[in-house]
C-alpha cells in the first residue's frame, strides 16, 4: 500500500526543491512597519502551522506553482497575517 505524504512533508520537500530566492518583506501594520523574510515565513509554515493550515497553504502553493506564479507573493500575503 502506498502511504501519502503529509502536507508538512510535502511543503518541506517543495521548499527544498523550489529553492526560492531570498526575499525580505516590509509589512505595514497598525503598530508600525515589520520586516520579515521568506525563510522565516517558511519556517513558521512548516514548524508551527496546524496540519489543517498546512493543507490549505499547500493547496494554494500548488495552484500558484502550476500557473508559474510567484510563490514569494503568497508568502508575503501570509507574512501580513503573521504580523497583524
Amino acid at each position: 500500500m502506498i502511504k501519502m505524504a503529509s502536507a508538512k512533508q510535502t511543503l518541506k520537500t517543495f521548499f527544498e526543491e523550489k529553492n526560492l530566492p531570498y526575499q525580505m518583506f516590509e509589512i505595514d501594520s497598525a503598530d508600525g512597519v515589520h520586516i520579515i523574510d521568506n525563510e522565516t515565513v517558511i519556517d513558521i509554515i512548516v514548524n508551527q502551522a496546524s496540519a489543517h493550515e498546512q493543507k490549505g497553504i499547500l493547496d494554494m502553493i500548488v495552484r500558484i506553482d502550476f500557473v508559474n506564479g510567484n510563490v514569494n507573493d503568497y508568502l508575503k500575503h501570509l507574512a501580513t497575517g503573521l504580523v497583524s
